[in-house]
């Protein structure tokens, strides 16, 4: 059994540490009881690549149920509704996990070719792997090698994930085109889309184009859907309008500007594609409580989460 039609469904944000490519969840930490103490599924705004180190369990991946086992692999893009229950007979699991931006690494290694580029993209976030580690020795070996360069931060070691990152990307596209190719010769009908799939092409639209204006049109025909239907859908999957998940997206991109550059209030708002810096103050106080100034100085609001706004967006675990 899958999600319920009208569960909520929770959007975490992730942020990948100033000068990484990757955030990198290892170690005892992640030995827990998963899924026990969750309502919802959830989703994340950057890829999801876990490890499974011990135990057993389920993985729901939007409306599939999978058992897990140690020396599995899950591949989940951003925007794909999924959550993990361990086995508590069993005792708790061990998982370990890996979050980056396809979407970056992409863009640096075509970075003249932009149409090629987005196609790339729409390939990597085709769907939701998951895999024995067995079944594809090369991707579990780029996987682990990053984990360990992660683990041990030798000399170099960004420069050896970035090199590790473009060969996984690589991998996934791969094992998206098999699939596909195989489908199309056996004449499967493609996945059905239901819940915030049906909806994920407009996501990944924002998280390219939330710098520019975005009008909710152009996300419904990125759906295929007419606007009306487009906006029931979107608030029916996240409890809040698209426009006010254009924003979002917007804020969360100014706080990692907030903390990573030196720009003035005004150019950050227009980096992240407000119009007027009263209306980026205006939305930050909305998701954040607080002024752009005043969470830039506090260095403890670098860990703040952002407030639960109906479809309880958060930072992470």
């Amino acid at each position: 059994m899958g999600k319920k039609k009208k569960d909520t469904i929770e959007l975490r944000f992730y942020e990948i540490p100033q000068n990484e490519y990757v955030l990198a969840l290892l170690g005892e930490n992640w030995i827990r009881d998963y899924g026990h103490d969750e309502v919802h599924l959830h989703f994340h705004n950057l890829m999801e690549i876990g490890v499974c180190r011990n135990g057993t369990g389920k993985l729901i991946l939007d409306e599939e149920q999978r058992p897990y086992q140690p020396a599995m692999v899950s591949i989940i893009p951003n925007n794909y509704p999924h959550v993990t229950i361990s086995n508590t007979k069993e005792g708790p699991s061990y998982w370990e996990y890996l979050f980056f931006d396809p979407a970056q690494i992409i863009a640096e290694m075509y970075p003249k070719n932009e149409l090629f580029c987005r196609e790339l993209i729409r390939k990597v976030n085709r769907r939701a792997l998951f895999l024995h580690e067995w079944e594809n020795h090369n991707l579990a070996f780029l996987v682990r090698q990053i984990m360990e360069e992660m683990r041990g931060r030798r000399s170099h070691y960004t420069d050896s994930v970035r090199g590790l990152l473009y060969s996984l990307v690589i991998e996934i596209i791969r094992l998206n085109e098999e699939q596909e190719a195989k489908q199309e010769v056996q004449g499967v009908e493609m996945q059905k889309h239901s819940g915030v799939t049906q909806i994920a092409a407009a996501l990944d639209y924002v998280r390219m184009e939330y710098m520019h204006m975005i009008r909710v049109e152009e996300l419904a025909q990125e759906c295929h859907m007419s606007e009306t239907h487009f906006r029931r859908l979107f608030e029916s999957c996240m409890n809040m309008s698209p426009v006010d998940y254009i924003n979002l997206v917007r804020i969360q991109k100014a706080c990692d500007l907030l903390k990573k550059t030196t720009d003035s209030m005004d150019i950050v708002a227009q980096k992240v594609g407000f119009t007027t810096t009263s209306t980026f103050n205006r939305n930050f106080k909305k998701f954040l409580n607080t002024s752009p100034y005043q969470w830039k100085i506090n260095p403890e609001n670098y860990e703040t989460k952002l407030l639960n706004y109906n479809i309880s967006a958060r930072k992470g675990w």
